[in-house]
C-alpha cells in the first residue's frame, strides 16, 4: 500500500474491516484475535502504529522487522492459528514515522486463533466458540460462498492422481527443503491445505471440489464438473473459426502447464533489460494472466474460460463472483480471493504470487510488451482481462534476437539475464541436468528453460552433446 491508501483508511476509521493497533516496539497480543475474526469475516487492514483515535504514533524503526517476522511466525504456526494462513505486510513512511500495514483477505476457512473461534462485528471481535448458533451460520456461509469447498464425500483417495502428488512435492522439496508437508502422506496434504471438510448444513464431509480440480484424475473432475475446460485459441489469419486450438481440460496443476506452452507457442518474447538484468516480458504477463484463469473462477458456473490470442491483442474470460464491477486499476485495486485454497497451494508450488501482486505485475510490465498500450481488466459476472500486443511482426523480434545474439558474444556478462546465469550454474554443477529439473529448480515452464538454453548456444556459449537421455550440457565460456 502507498501512503494515500493508508490515510485514507485512517480518515475512515476503524470499522468492520479497519483496525488500528498502537504496537510501538512489540505486537499488540490482540492482533491475533482481530486476524481470526478478519479471515473469518470479510478480511481487512490492520494498521501498526496508530492510536484507536487515528493518531500516527508510528512503530519504533528497531523493532519494524521483528514485528513483521512475529506476525508471519505467529500466523503460520497451527497452534497459533488454525488453519494457518498468508498475510501480505507492508511499511511505509508517513510523516517520518512508520506504519506497518497488515492487509487479511477473507478466507473460505472457518479460522480458530489459540483455539477459540473469533468473528468481527463493527470495530469489535467477537467469541462466538461456545455460540453454537453463529457458528454453523459461519461455516454454511463460508461453504456457500467459495465455490472450491463444494464437499463430495463419496470422492476418495483413489480418485486422485499419485504422480501429481509427487511432483507436488518435488517442486516444494526444490522451493523449501524444510517444508511441512514433505514429510506428510497424500491424504495429510489434502486436509493440511483445506481440501477436506465438513459441510454443516447437510451434515457431509470429504474431499472438496479444490481437491478434485487440483488432483483428479480427467474422467473424475469431468464427473464432478461435467463443462471444466479452458479454451486457447490463436485466430490471425481464419478470425472466423481459428488457426490453432487447445482443449485444456485436465487438473488445474497441468492446465497451468498446457497453457503456458500455447501462449510460448504464439507470442514473441521480445529482448528487454530491467536495469542490467534481462527479463521475460511474456512470461511475467501470461503467468499472472494464466494464473488467474485457474485460480479466480467461478467454477459452479458452466461458462466456458477462454484464453484468445488475436493480431493486436489476447482476451481471456472466465466465470466469476464479482465483488463490484466495470475496469480495475492499480489505484482502485482491492484483492479478493475467489478460490483461497487452490490460490495458496499455487503460491506454495510457484505457480502463483502473493494475493494482488499479480494484478500490479500485468500494470508494470503490459504496457512495455504492447509499446505502450495500457492491459485491461474488467470485473463483472464475467472477469476479463485484455493484453494489447504490439505491432512489431515476428520477423523483426528475430532481428531483435539476433542483434542481442551478437551483442552477447562480445560483452556475455552484461548481457546474460539472472536466470540464464543460474542455468549456467546449474550445468556447470551437474552437465547431465534434464530441462525438466532446470524448470523445477529456476520456477520456470519447459519452453522458459528451452528458450534461454537456445539463446545460450545461439550466442556459443553453450551445446548440447548427445541425446536427451544420454547426452550432456558443455559450457564453453
Amino acid at each position: 500500500m502507498n501512503r494515500e491508501e493508508i490515510m485514507k483508511l485512517i480518515d475512515t476509521g476503524e470499522c468492520i474491516d479497519i483496525e488500528f493497533k498502537e504496537s510501538r516496539k512489540a505486537t499488540n497480543k490482540d492482533i491475533y484475535p482481530t486476524i481470526c475474526a478478519f479471515l473469518n469475516r470479510i478480511g481487512g487492514h490492520i494498521l501498526l502504529g496508530v492510536q484507536d483515535d487515528g493518531a500516527i504514533k508510528g512503530v519504533d524503526p528497531s523493532s519494524v522487522q521483528k514485528i513483521k517476522k512475529e506476525i508471519v511466525t505467529s500466523v503460520n504456526n497451527p497452534q497459533k492459528m488454525n488453519p494457518p494462513v498468508y498475510l501480505a505486510m507492508d511499511d511505509i513512511e508517513i510523516e517520518g514515522k512508520i506504519v506497518i500495514s497488515v492487509y487479511v483477505p477473507e478466507s473460505s476457512q472457518v479460522h480458530r486463533c489459540n483455539g477459540r473461534i473469533y468473528d468481527r462485528n463493527e470495530d469489535g471481535d467477537i467469541d462466538i466458540t461456545h455460540h453454537n448458533d453463529e457458528v454453523a451460520a459461519l461455516y454454511m456461509r463460508k461453504q456457500s460462498t467459495f465455490s472450491e469447498n463444494k464437499v463430495y464425500p463419496y470422492l476418495t483417495m483413489d480418485e486422485f492422481r499419485e504422480d501429481l502428488f509427487q511432483r507436488v512435492r518435488k517442486i516444494i522439496g526444490i522451493r523449501d527443503p524444510e517444508h511441512p508437508w514433505l514429510s506428510l502422506s497424500n491424504e495429510e496434504i489434502l486436509k493440511s491445505a483445506g481440501l477436506y471438510l465438513k459441510d454443516y448444513f447437510t451434515g457431509n464431509e470429504g474431499f472438496t471440489l479444490g481437491a478434485a480440480l487440483l488432483f483428479g484424475r480427467d474422467d473424475v473432475i469431468k464427473s464432478v464438473l461435467p463443462y471444466h475446460g479452458t479454451d486457447a485459441i490463436l485466430r490471425r489469419a481464419d478470425t472466423d473459426r481459428y488457426d490453432d486450438r487447445d482443449s485444456v481440460e485436465t487438473n488445474l496443476i497441468e492446465s497451468f502447464d498446457r497453457l503456458m506452452q500455447f501462449v510460448a507457442k504464439h507470442l514473441p518474447d521480445p529482448f528487454y533489460l530491467e536495469g542490467d538484468i534481462r527479463i521475460s516480458l511474456r512470461e511475467n504477463i501470461f503467468r499472472e494472466v494464466v494464473s488467474n484463469i485457474l485460480i479466480h473462477r467461478e467454477y459452479l458456473n458452466p461458462y466456458p474460460a477462454k484464453l484468445i490470442i488475436e493480431k493486436d491483442r489476447v482476451m481471456t474470460e472466465n466465470a466469476n463472483r464479482a465483488h463490484g464491477a466495470g475496469a480495475i486499476t492499480p489505484e482502485s485495486f482491492s484483492p479478493f480471493p475467489k478460490n483461497p485454497k487452490i490460490a495458496t497451494f499455487f503460491r506454495e508450488i510457484g505457480r502463483a504470487d502473493k494475493l494482488g501482486s499479480g494484478v500490479r505485475k500485468i500494470f508494470r510490465y503490459a504496457p512495455i510488451y504492447s509499446g505502450g498500450a495500457s492491459p485491461q481488466l474488467i470485473e463483472g459476472d464475467l472477469f476479463k482481462i485484455i493484453i494489447p500486443l504490439s505491432p512489431f511482426t515476428e520477423e523483426e523480434v528475430r532481428t531483435t534476437d539476433k542483434t542481442t545474439d551478437k551483442t552477447t558474444d562480445k560483452t556475455t556478462d552484461k548481457i546474460l539475464s539472472d536466470r540464464q546465469k543460474r542455468i549456467i550454474t546449474l550445468i556447470k554443477a551437474n552437465p547431465r541436468i534434464s530441462q525438466e529439473e532446470m524448470a523445477e529448480k529456476l520456477g520456470l515452464s519447459i519452453d522458459g528453460v528451452r528458450y534461454h538454453t537456445d539463446k545460450l548456444k545461439g550466442a556459443g556459449i553453450l551445446r548440447r552433446i548427445g541425446g536427451k537421455k544420454q547426452g550432456y550440457w558443455e559450457v564453453l565460456e
